[in-house]
């Protein structure tokens, strides 16, 4: 046989080291590859934990901004009438316009939330089950909320600022299981101020 023949034999096929060396590389990256869907799938869970979360906080967000906000207390005779805070039965003790110290509204075992205003729910703080407006617990354990209100309407809004108490702003602060934090603003305004829902 011809040296140019013997040449053409030799080039057929794969030997036994490129063999080898295909499965050796291949090897490797599967094992690459399945590492990570490892780590992924590890990490799974906690968009699970952000999206009740961000579900916790937005109920009550929504639940805190769907409250009476005028000028006296809504249980005030003069609730759907008064054009200021004066015009309130009770004065000054039954205005909109101070924000409480402590919330009046709790985070009790089948207590329904009963609220007269959205400054009720100004410090409240939801450290262990949380329950809705109805006083049944949502379903979720190891998240806490805490909600903040403050007087926004000078600095956020461009009142001035005797109306500064006009537009409140509303911070949800939500913590999940792993120690992750989500928060949530929200606005109220006064824009209809005698209107009592």
């Amino acid at each position: 046989m011809s040296t140019s023949v013997r040449a053409v034999i030799r080039q057929k096929g794969i030997s036994l080291v490129e063999l080898i060396m295909f499965i050796v590389i291949v090897g490797l990256a599967m094992t690459g590859i399945l590492s990570v869907m490892n780590v992924t799938s590890k990490a799974s869970a906690d968009p699970m934990l952000r999206k009740q979360a961000i579900a916790i906080g937005e109920s009550l967000l929504e639940e805190i901004e769907l409250q009476a906000f005028t000028f006296c207390l809504p249980s005030d005779a003069n609730a759907s009438s008064a054009t200021s805070t004066a015009g309130c039965t009770g004065g000054a003790a039954n205005s909109e316009d101070v924000l409480p110290a402590s919330a009046r509204v709790s985070n009790a075992a089948g207590t329904p939330r009963i609220a007269n205003n959205v400054a009720d729910y100004h410090t409240l703080d939801l450290p262990t089950t949380i329950y809705d407006i109805s006083g049944n617990a949502v379903g979720t354990t190891g998240y806490t909320a805490k909600v903040l209100i403050s007087q926004v309407g000078a600095a956020v809004f461009g009142l001035p600022a005797a109306n500064n108490n006009d537009a409140l702003q509303i911070d949800v602060t939500v913590k999940d299981p792993a120690a992750n934090t989500i928060l949530l603003t929200g606005y109220r305004l006064r824009y209809a101020p005698r209107a009592v829902p």
